[in-house]
């Protein structure tokens, strides 16, 4: 059964991203992050400098199909349907993914603009009407900088 974890409350969800997105590594999952074209452009310039070391590798995916097959962060604005395996979607957008009930886990990473979460609401409700695990991560109750183990 697919579980989805909701993050609400986010400051800043492209530096929270970037620590979900090491913790999805670490297990050696890899993820698929949905955004608008400037969420993506900004994921990707972080990313690229995001480790002191290096760079969290990834790419864009309509990017050459070479580099996205060798990548375990893809970046998208929509879900792409040859990607309908991957282990992991982190969802940045306001709208509810096409493909969830492919994956194992899906993040939902809400601000804390009362917009977005009574959009997260609405995203809720529906993936309960379809029978998902549902998880509640409210980061506004949690110190800041510290990103939920579930990622």
């Amino acid at each position: 059964m697919t579980q989805v974890a909701f993050h609400i409350g986010i400051e800043d969800r492209v530096a929270y991203c970037c620590r979900l997105v090491r913790k999805v590594l670490a297990s050696g999952a890899q993820a698929l992050i949905l955004g608008d074209a400037a969420m993506l452009r900004r994921m990707d310039a972080v990313l690229w400098a995001e480790d002191a070391n290096g760079f969290i590798p990834h790419a864009m995916v309509d990017g050459p199909a070479a580099i996205v097959a060798r990548s375990p962060v893809l970046l998208a604005a929509q879900v792409p349907m040859e990607l309908a395996q991957q282990a992991v979607l982190i969802n940045m957008t306001d709208q509810l993914p096409d493909d969830t009930h492919a994956r194992e886990r899906v993040i939902e990473l809400v601000s804390a603009d009362e917009q977005a979460i009574q959009d997260a609401r609405a995203r809720w409700k529906s993936y309960k009407q379809r029978g998902f695990e549902l998880v509640n991560h409210d980061v506004r109750q949690r110190p800041a900088g510290k990103a939920a183990d579930s990622g």
